[in-house]
C-alpha cells in the first residue's frame, strides 16, 4: 500500500467517524478528544502550526473583505481563526472555502469583540455592573451570543475581568469596576450568558476571560503600562474573577499587554501555565490580544519575533493573534530544536476541541443562516430589554429637594452636546450597532414623554471644543423653561483601549456653560445627565447643580430608558461599581483600602501626623455602592444568628429593610465584612454579598444573608486561608457606614 492510499484511507476514516457525531450532539468530551486525536494523526505541522493562528479581516463600504494573502491561507488549510469579519453571508462563503477547498476541511472559527452587545446595544460593562442585576447582565450576553451566531460568529473577546481602581484608565469602561466580589459575579453571568447551556447548540458562542492578567494596574493609569504587585494582591484581588470564569466554563482566555513584575503576560509561564492550567485546571485556549506575541520585542524581553514566537508557546499561548509570528517561525523552532513538537500538538488540540464543542464538524455553516439572521437582529424584545437595561443601569448620583422624577406638565430647556447625539450614546466597542439609524437620543427618549412645545432645545457647546458661541441661545431658553436638563460628558472616543486621560473633568466648555446658566438662573433646578466611561471628577459640577444623573453610555435604546427614569417611569436603582473621587490627587481611590499605622481619627479629621491630605479629605466624592432613589429605605434591626462560629458552622445575618418614601423601588441590600487582625493585613471593607429586592411604599422586608469560613477566606501569602479571630459585619445600602455588629471565628 503506498503513501497516497494510506492517507486516504486514513482521511476517508477520520470523516466516516467524525461524521457520525450527528447521531449523538451531547457527546462526553472523551468522545471529542479521540476524534481530535484521529484528525490530528492526518495533519501535517504546517496545518497544526495553521490552526494556532488568527488573522483579521477588514471591511469597505459594502461590506467585509479578506486580503489575497489570507485567502491563500485558508485555502492551504493553514488559518485557524479569524476575526472582524460577519454577516451570514460572509463567513458561510469563507467557511465554505475552508470546507470544501482544503484537503482536510477544518473549518474556520470566527471571532469578534462582541463586548456590550452585538447589533443591539446594551449599556457598556462599566454602566451595566451599576444595575448589580446578574439576570439581567446574564439576558444581555445571551441577546448577543443569539444575535451575532446569527451572522456566523462563534466567539467573542469578553468578559474583560480586570479590576480597575484607576478611572485614568480608557478601558476601565469596559469592565465591572473596583470590585472583586461583584466582579466575580458578573463573570459568572457573562460567561453563562454567551455559552449557554450547551455550546452544540447554534445559538451560542464561547466565552473569552480577558485579560489575563493584572492589566487595570497599570501605573498611572496609561495603558498597556508596566504593573507591579506582590502575589496576595495578585491572588486576593486580580485572580479571583478569571478563577470565577474558569469555574463558570469559559472555554478560552486572552493574554494582557503589560508586564507583570518584569514579564510581558504573553511570555508568562507562572501565570498561564503554573496558575491557569495546573494550579485552575483550565482545559480550553489561550489567545494573544491583537499583536501581543510581537511586543514581546519592544518589552524588552526577547531578542527578535522567532525568540518572542518562542517564549510564547513555552508559557502556554495556544493562539496568536495576528502577529505572524507562529505562522513564520514556529516549525523553524522545532526544526532547531528550540521547542518540542509537543507544545505545537498540544495548542492545535486544544483549539480543535473548541471547535468540536462548537458542532462545527457537523455541520460548519449551521451559525451562517441569512434567514436566522434576518428574523434575529434588532428583534423588538431585544431593544425593550436594552432599554430595560439602560434604566436600571442609571445611577442616581444626586437629587436635592427633589429635582427629579420630572413633570409631564413641565417645561424643560434640553441643553447639550450629547442631548440629541446618536453615535456617542452606543459607546465604545459598540460591535456592529448602529451609531445613527436604530440608536434612540436623550432628545428622542424625553420627547417621547413630552410634547415639542414643553421641549426648548440648545446644543449650547460642543463636547471638546472651547466654542462658547452657543451659551447665549441656551441661557435665553434656560430663563423661560420650568427647569434646565443639561446631557454632558465624553464622546466615545474618551473611553476605551488606548483612551487613558490625565484629566478627568468634564471636557472642554461644558461645566462652563453650567456656571453660566446657573449664574444667569439662580432659582432654577439644574439637571445634569452625564453620558461617560469613567468615574469623572465631578466636584465643581456637584455644587451647582440639583441632580446628577450617571447613565455611562446607555446602549441602543438608551434615550427611552433614560427617559423613563427622568420621568419616574422607572424608579432608579443602581448602585456605583466603582468609586468616584472629589479630584485627581486622590487617584487610585477605592473603598477596601487597608488601614495605615496612623489612621484618621473619626472626631478630629484634621490631626496632624495621620494619613490624610491637608487639602482635601480622604473620602471619595461618590463612594462604590453609592445610588439614590425616589424614595427612601431604612436599615433596622440587623440581627446574627451567633456571635461566635466555627470553621464548619454557618452565621446566619439578617436586617429589616423598610421603604419610607412615596414610591414603589428596588434597592440593592449590601453585605460587608471587615476582618480586623490578619496575618497580613487586610481592608477595612469588602463586600461580601448583595440582593436586589422590591419594595412598595410602606412595605417592610427582611433580608437575610449567610456567611461560612468559606467567605473569609484570603491569600496570605502561603494559601488561602480563614483565620480565627474578630470580624465586624454589616448590611448597609452603601458603602458609606460604619460597623456596628460583630462575630468571631473559632478553630
Amino acid at each position: 500500500m503506498n503513501k497516497d492510499t494510506i492517507t486516504f484511507a486514513l482521511l476517508f476514516s477520520f470523516l466516516i467517524f467524525s461524521c457520525a457525531k450527528n447521531t449523538n450532539p451531547n457527546q462526553s468530551n472523551n468522545d471529542i478528544y479521540t476524534k481530535v486525536d484521529s484528525l490530528m494523526s492526518l495533519m501535517t505541522i504546517k496545518e497544526k502550526i495553521g490552526q494556532t493562528i488568527m488573522y483579521s479581516g477588514d471591511w469597505d463600504v459594502t461590506g467585509p473583505i479578506i486580503s489575497s494573502d489570507n485567502m491563500k491561507l485558508i485555502r492551504g488549510g493553514n488559518l485557524g481563526a479569524m476575526l472582524n469579519v460577519y454577516s451570514a453571508k460572509k463567513t458561510k462563503e469563507l467557511q465554505k472555502i475552508a470546507v470544501e477547498e482544503t484537503r482536510l476541511g477544518i473549518p474556520l472559527l470566527f471571532g469578534y469583540d462582541v463586548i456590550h452587545g452585538f447589533r443591539t446595544i446594551f449599556p457598556i460593562n462599566l454602566g451595566h455592573a451599576s444595575s448589580w442585576d446578574m439576570e439581567d447582565i446574564k439576558k444581555s450576553a445571551r441577546i448577543a451570543a443569539e444575535e451575532s451566531s446569527s451572522e456566523g460568529l462563534h466567539w467573542t473577546f469578553a468578559p474583560m475581568l480586570d479590576i480597575g481602581r484607576d478611572p485614568r484608565w480608557g478601558r476601565i469602561s469596559e469592565a465591572a469596576g473596583e470590585d472583586v466580589y461583584l466582579m466575580n459575579k458578573i463573570a459568572d453571568a457573562y460567561v453563562k450568558g454567551f455559552q449557554g447551556k450547551d455550546l452544540s447548540r447554534h445559538n451560542t458562542i464561547l466565552a473569552c476571560a480577558k485579560h489575563f492578567v493584572g492589566y487595570g494596574a497599570a501605573q498611572a493609569g496609561r495603558d498597556y503600562h508596566t504593573v507591579n504587585m506582590g502575589e496576595d494582591e495578585l491572588r486576593n484581588v486580580y485572580l479571583p474573577p478569571f478563577k470565577a470564569a474558569v469555574d463558570a466554563g469559559a472555554e478560552s482566555f486572552m493574554t494582557a499587554f503589560n508586564e507583570l513584575n518584569g514579564i510581558p503576560a504573553t511570555g508568562n509561564k507562572f501565570i498561564f501555565r503554573d496558575i491557569l492550567r495546573d494550579e485552575w485546571g483550565f482545559n480550553g485556549f489561550v489567545v494573544t490580544d491583537y499583536t501581543a506575541i510581537n511586543e514581546l520585542v519592544p518589552h524588552g524581553f526577547a531578542v527578535d519575533e522567532k525568540h518572542a514566537a518562542e517564549l510564547a508557546i513555552k508559557a502556554g499561548i495556544d493562539l496568536d493573534m495576528m502577529s505572524g509570528a507562529y505562522k513564520s517561525y514556529l516549525e523553524e523552532l522545532v526544526n532547531d530544536g528550540k521547542i518540542d513538537i509537543d507544545l505545537i500538538n498540544d495548542a492545535c488540540r486544544r483549539i480543535l476541541t473548541a471547535k468540536y464543542k462548537l458542532g462545527l464538524f457537523d455541520d460548519p455553516y449551521r451559525y451562517s443562516d441569512e434567514e436566522r439572521e434576518n428574523k434575529t437582529i434588532y428583534k423588538p424584545e431585544y431593544l425593550e430589554a436594552a432599554r430595560e437595561s439602560a434604566a436600571m443601569s442609571s445611577v442616581l448620583l444626586k437629587n436635592d429637594n427633589n429635582a427629579l422624577p420630572l413633570s409631564k406638565k413641565e417645561t424643560i430647556a434640553l441643553i447639550g452636546p450629547l442631548a440629541k447625539d446618536k453615535e456617542n450614546i452606543i459607546g465604545n466597542w459598540a460591535a456592529a450597532g448602529d451609531r445613527n439609524g436604530k440608536a434612540i437620543s436623550i432628545y428622542q427618549g424625553i420627547k417621547s414623554y413630552l410634547n415639542d412645545a414643553n421641549i426648548l432645545y440648545a446644543k449650547g457647546c460642543d463636547i471638546e471644543t472651547n466654542d462658547k458661541s452657543g451659551f447665549k441661545k441656551a441661557i435665553s431658553l434656560a430663563k423661560i423653561a420650568d427647569k434646565i436638563v443639561l446631557v454632558m460628558g465624553e464622546n466615545y472616543h474618551m473611553s476605551g483601549e488606548a483612551a487613558s486621560r490625565t484629566n478627568i473633568n468634564i471636557p472642554g466648555v461644558q461645566t462652563e456653560l453650567i456656571k453660566a446658566l446657573r449664574k444667569e438662573v439662580p432659582n432654577k433646578q439644574i439637571i445634569l445627565i452625564l453620558m461617560n466611561g469613567r468615574p469623572l471628577d465631578l466636584s465643581e459640577e456637584d455644587s451647582i447643580t440639583d441632580a446628577i444623573l450617571e447613565i455611562w453610555f446607555p446602549g441602543t435604546s438608551g434615550g427611552y430608558g433614560v427617559a423613563d427614569v427622568l420621568f419616574g417611569e422607572y424608579n432608579p436603582s443602581a448602585k456605583l461599581p466603582i468609586t468616584f473621587p472629589r479630584s485627581i490627587g486622590q487617584v487610585p481611590i477605592y473603598y477596601n483600602v487597608k488601614n495605615t499605622g496612623r489612621p484618621i481619627p473619626l472626631d478630629n479629621p484634621k490631626e496632624d501626623y495621620k494619613s490624610n491630605y491637608i487639602d482635601s479629605p480622604n473620602t471619595p466624592l461618590y463612594p462604590f455602592g453609592h445610588g439614590l432613589s425616589y424614595t427612601n429605605f431604612d436599615y433596622s434591626d440587623i440581627t446574627l444568628s451567633s456571635n461566635k462560629i466555627g470553621i464548619y458552622d454557618t452565621l446566619s445575618v439578617s436586617v429589616n429593610i423598610k421603604n419610607t418614601g412615596n414610591y414603589d423601588g428596588h434597592e440593592i441590600a449590601q453585605l460587608y465584612i471587615h476582618d480586623k487582625v490578619g496575618s497580613i493585613t487586610r481592608p477595612v471593607k469588602e463586600l461580601k454579598g448583595f440582593k436586589k429586592i422590591f419594595l412598595k411604599k410602606g412595605e417592610i422586608k427582611t433580608v437575610k444573608f449567610k456567611i461560612t469560613s468559606e467567605d473569609l477566606k484570603f491569600f496570605n501569602g502561603i494559601e488561602f486561608t480563614a483565620e480565627a479571630g474578630e470580624f465586624e459585619i454589616a448590611i448597609s445600602g452603601t458603602s458609606d457606614f460604619s460597623f456596628m455588629n460583630s462575630f468571631e471565628l473559632c478553630r
